[in-house]
């Protein structure tokens, strides 16, 4: 079990600041979201009221709250980093607050997931300074996951391999997606997530739309059924993982591509190691759907990032010429959509070792026919 300590360990804050120095950037503003949880591991609420911790490039850093949040913060795992908490009152203004602290800027980096009415704030109050993404930033440390990071991830694919495994029990002819969709959302809560972020339950032709939301559609007998999930888990870090069901036996035509897919995605997740680009990864599943036939009917990128959130760094896709390197995580999830009749998708989370990859999804990737 990874604990706290180990995954968000004090040094990370003294890491921002010596990456923020390197790329020139004067300040991190980092309000809640992914980038305050993985600098702190403090989960803040987000609120109109201004949390902000400021990691300066020449200076201690300082973390701003509202008053009444105050508590929450200190008893967070932020508590045991040393920070300054500088709380405000209801009549202060913390953007204003901020500018006194920093004083003089030529650069601030933004949290990426920063609202919009925040970002604008602060361009007024520091009205000298110019505004970038913290992400490039930050992404250098994030996407490179520590062996707590990892560890949290294999936890969080253990708990959806368990999810999957209870699938096929939920899958009936005469019943909705909407139904199925139930039962595995509660199944994910039971597994030890503490959201269920998204459950796609998309059969017949709305296997053949991705990102399909759940439907009063009755399964039918012989009917192929992609089924996505994923949660948050205590940690932080999320699951994701999809595999392909079919409801009685599968259509001809279904059987066959699904055998390709099945190669296409056992290809990527054997390119992985260290030094290849993600987008030599997304190229060895595309040339097996291509010689197929199927390249017009691969519509999506290859993978992307996981960690604290479902979809990050690397982004497993043609242009992206990042090489691999220890510590990254990223789904693998070739799909094939025939518009109108089906689809299907197979999704494993892979990180990139020292010498190859893990996958850390072990449910069968043949084919489910229940």
């Amino acid at each position: 079990m990874t604990t706290t300590s180990d995954l968000f360990p004090v040094t990370r804050v003294a890491a921002l600041r010596e990456a923020a120095a390197a790329a020139g950037v004067d300040a991190l503003l980092l309000t809640p979201g992914p980038d305050l949880r993985y600098a702190t591991g403090y989960d803040a609420m987000p609120l109109e009221r201004l949390t902000c911790l400021v990691v300066r490039a020449g200076g201690e850093p300082f973390m701003v709250v509202p008053r009444l949040e105050l508590p929450a913060a200190e008893h967070s795992p932020a508590g045991r980093l040393g920070l300054e908490f500088v709380s405000w009152e209801e009549t202060d203004d913390p953007f204003a607050l901020v500018a006194r602290r920093l004083g003089e800027v030529g650069t601030v980096g933004l949290a990426d997931t920063m609202w919009a009415m925040q970002s604008l704030r602060f361009r007024d109050a520091l009205p000298g300074a110019r505004q970038v993404l913290a992400g490039p930033v930050i992404g250098t440390l994030r996407t490179r996951k520590s062996p707590a990071e990892v560890a949290a991830l294999r936890e969080a694919g253990a708990a959806i391999d368990a999810v999957h495994a209870q699938v096929p029990s939920f899958l009936k002819a005469g019943r909705t997606e909407r139904e199925v969709g139930r039962d595995i959302a509660a199944a994910i809560i039971a597994a030890g997530h503490v959201t269920a972020d998204f459950v796609i339950v998309g059969s017949g032709p709305n296997g053949a739309s991705p990102h399909h939301e759940l439907s009063d559609r009755v399964i039918q007998h012989g009917d192929p059924v992609v089924v996505d999930i994923g949660g948050h888990m205590p940690s932080g870090y999320c699951s994701d993982s999809t595999r392909t069901y079919c409801v009685g036996e599968p259509p001809a035509d279904f059987a066959a591509y699904y055998e390709v897919l099945r190669r296409a995605q056992e290809a990527a997740c054997a390119a992985v190691r260290p030094g290849v680009t993600c987008e030599s990864v997304d190229a060895a599943a595309r040339e097996v759907i291509e010689d197929a036939g199927y390249g017009d009917r691969f519509i999506h990128r290859t993978g992307h990032g996981i960690g604290l959130e479902t979809h990050e760094d690397p982004y497993i896709v043609s242009g992206n010429t990042e090489p691999l390197a220890p510590g990254h995580a990223f789904s693998v999830e070739p799909g094939i959509y025939l518009a109108g009749r089906h689809g299907a998708r197979i999704e494993d989370i892979v990180v990139c070792t020292e010498t190859g990859a893990e996958r850390l999804n072990d449910r069968p990737r043949d084919l489910i026919v229940v």
